[in-house]
């Protein structure tokens, strides 16, 4: 996923109207629901759910497709070698590898709910700014520390890929990649190079921003987080979700 998942929060759909706190309770209901499904009827109905509300949230069906790249990879690089684990019913063997029904089975199951997690994920961050986000969970119990090593992270990360574009854009306006194996050992001194420089500028970065926190009085007057009503269109809606929650878990069994 990207460092600004929020960049469409913005936009006027259902879900972006949807109360933070009760959209947080009815998303993550529906996916530790997802989650649990092991019957492979069900995943169809699983995909068009996600399916379904993504389009519902109005958000560029490429950039949701942008959040599952590295995901993607990840999980790619672990089912591939699930088919070839093991199992009874065998359908194709060449020497040692052999392809079963189960190992199959298994990488539909895995690729799907990963599919359906991921874009409900997507959607629960997509639609609403992440301070707000934060803001819900604090509300519903998260201890606020880390809520703020959370928001702390999001905004640190940000600028780390800021110092790394213009490091590398310096970097090649001075000649670098031009004329030469990337593989060479003056490349390898650069990527080093440019690896301890921004640990050392993101290191000076965080101790300077905390010491501004601590001088602006951080922790010693925690604010309590906001009670405002949820509306109950918002608990109408986490109603619904809870329902088809609570349905796709026991019918996936």
């Amino acid at each position: 996923m990207s460092f600004n998942i929020d960049r469409y929060a913005h936009l006027r759909s259902p879900l972006h109207r949807w109360e933070p706190r009760a959209k947080l309770i009815g998303l993550l209901a529906l996916i530790f629901a997802f989650g649990s499904v092991q019957n492979v009827r069900v995943l169809p109905v699983m995909v068009a759910i996600a399916l379904l509300l993504y389009g519902r949230s109005r958000l560029p069906w490429r950039f949701g497709l942008a959040q599952l790249r590295y995901p993607g990879i990840f999980i790619a690089m672990v089912v591939l070698l699930v088919p070839f684990a093991g199992g009874e019913t065998v359908l194709w063997q060449w020497g040692i590898l052999r392809l079963s029904q189960e190992g199959l089975l298994t990488v539909v199951r895995v690729g799907v709910r990963f599919l359906a997690i991921v874009t409900v994920t997507v959607i629960l961050f997509g639609t609403t700014p992440l301070a707000q986000n934060l803001r819900a969970m604090r509300s519903l119990g998260l201890p606020p520390l880390l809520v703020d090593m959370a928001l702390l992270t999001y905004r640190y990360l940000q600028e780390f890929d800021g110092n790394r574009r213009r490091m590398q854009q310096a970097m090649a306006l001075r000649g670098f990649g031009y004329g030469g194996s990337r593989l060479s050992r003056r490349t390898l001194r650069c990527y080093a190079q440019l690896a301890s420089s921004l640990l050392i500028r993101s290191y000076d970065q965080a101790t300077r921003v905390y010491q501004a926190m601590i001088l602006r009085g951080y922790g010693a007057m925690p604010r309590p987080p906001g009670n405002e009503p949820i509306p109950l269109a918002s608990w109408g809606a986490t109603a619904i979700a809870l329902v088809v929650a609570g349905g796709v878990a026991i019918a996936g069994q």
